[in-house]
C-alpha cells in the first residue's frame, strides 16, 4: 500500500531521456493513478513517432508515403499539422523533413534501403496532409523526423492526462522540455550552453511551457558542449551562430519546435515567436545573451 502524501514525484526513461512528473493537490492514490496515465500518454507518443522503431507511424510514412497515402494516428497527424504551420510561418526554417541531413551527420541511422542523398531544400512543403489522417509525400526522397517537436507534444499529452484526472498542480519535465500547471510557479535552472555544467540563471515558469536546445554534451568526454544537431534545412550544415536557446510558450509542442527556429534565426526569429505568443533567451558563440523583453524582469542571471 502506498503511503499518504502531499505530492508525488516519479521519473521514468522515455523519449531518449528521463521524464520526471511531479503532482500535488489530490489524495495519494489518485495522484499515482494520474501519473501512471501521464506516463502512458508519453509512451504512446514515443511508440508512434520514434524514428528508430520500425513499426512507428514515422517509419511507416518514411517507407511508403512517397508511393501512397499512409493513415496515421490522430496524434501523429496533429504533430505534422503543427509542423506544417510552423514551416509556413517560419518561411521554411522549421522543417521536419531534415531526416536525410541528420542521417548524413550520423545523428540518425540509415537503413540499407535508403539512398545516401540529401532531400532538396523546402522538402517539408512536399508533405501532404490529406483527409482522415492520411499523409503523402509529393516527391521522392522525403523522410521526416519528428524529434524536433514530438517531445514537446508528449509533455502536452502528459499534462492533458493530469488535467483529465483532476490534478490541480504539477510539472512534467522531459529532459529540459517542461510544462507547469497549477497555482505554484516552478523555478527552473538554466544551464550555460557553452559549459552545461555551469548555471546561467533561473526563471519562474507558471502555467506555461519551457524548452531548451543546444549542443550535445557528454560530461565524461569534454567540458564544453559539442556540435548541435539543429540544421538549417535551407543550408544543411549544422547551425553554429547560436549555441543555445530557451523558449517559453503556451504549449510545450510550440516551445520545443521554436527552439530550433531561434537556434537557426537568432533575432530574426522574434517575429515568429510573436505570432505564437512565445518568448526566448539565446546565447551566441561569443557569449552575448539576448532575451525577449518580457524575460528582462523574470530572468535572474548568475553573477
Amino acid at each position: 500500500m502506498r503511503p499518504a502524501c502531499d505530492s508525488v514525484r516519479r521519473a521514468r526513461p522515455l523519449l531518449g531521456t528521463f521524464v520526471e512528473i511531479t503532482v500535488t493537490g489530490r489524495p495519494a492514490a489518485a495522484m499515482h493513478a494520474a501519473v501512471d496515465n501521464a506516463f502512458a500518454a508519453i509512451a504512446t507518443v514515443h511508440r508512434l513517432m520514434s524514428f528508430h522503431e520500425a513499426t512507428s507511424d514515422v517509419s511507416r510514412v518514411n517507407r511508403h508515403a512517397a508511393a501512397t497515402a499512409v493513415r496515421v494516428h490522430s496524434w501523429t497527424y496533429a504533430v505534422l499539422t503543427a509542423a506544417a504551420d510552423l514551416h509556413r510561418r517560419s518561411d521554411g526554417v522549421f522543417d521536419v523533413a531534415v531526416a536525410p541531413a541528420l542521417q548524413a551527420m550520423g545523428v540518425l541511422p540509415r537503413t540499407r534501403d535508403e539512398p545516401a542523398v540529401m532531400a532538396p531544400p523546402g522538402a517539408g512543403s512536399a508533405i501532404e496532409l490529406l483527409p482522415d489522417h492520411h499523409v503523402r509525400f509529393g516527391r521522392p526522397g522525403v523522410r521526416v523526423d519528428l524529434g524536433g517537436i514530438a517531445k514537446g507534444f508528449a509533455v502536452d499529452r502528459a499534462i492533458e492526462a493530469l488535467r483529465d484526472a483532476g490534478v490541480p498542480a504539477g510539472l512534467v519535465n522531459a529532459g529540459g522540455d517542461l510544462r507547469s500547471i497549477g497555482f505554484d510557479g516552478h523555478r527552473v535552472h538554466l544551464r550555460d550552453p557553452r559549459d552545461p555544467r555551469r548555471a546561467l540563471g533561473t526563471v519562474i515558469v507558471k502555467d506555461a511551457a519551457l524548452a531548451t536546445t543546444g549542443g550535445r554534451f557528454d560530461p565524461f568526454a569534454a567540458s564544453s558542449a559539442g556540435r548541435s544537431a539543429v540544421v538549417d534545412p535551407r543550408c544543411p550544415p549544422a547551425v553554429s551562430a547560436i549555441v543555445g536557446a530557451t523558449v517559453r510558450a503556451p504549449s510545450c509542442t510550440l516551445a520545443d519546435a521554436l527552439t530550433k527556429v531561434v537556434m537557426i534565426g537568432g533575432e530574426a526569429a522574434l517575429d515568429v515567436l510573436d505570432q505564437y505568443g512565445a518568448s526566448a533567451m539565446f546565447c551566441a558563440q561569443d557569449g552575448v545573451i539576448a532575451v525577449s523583453s518580457d524575460w528582462a524582469r523574470e530572468l535572474e542571471l548568475v553573477a
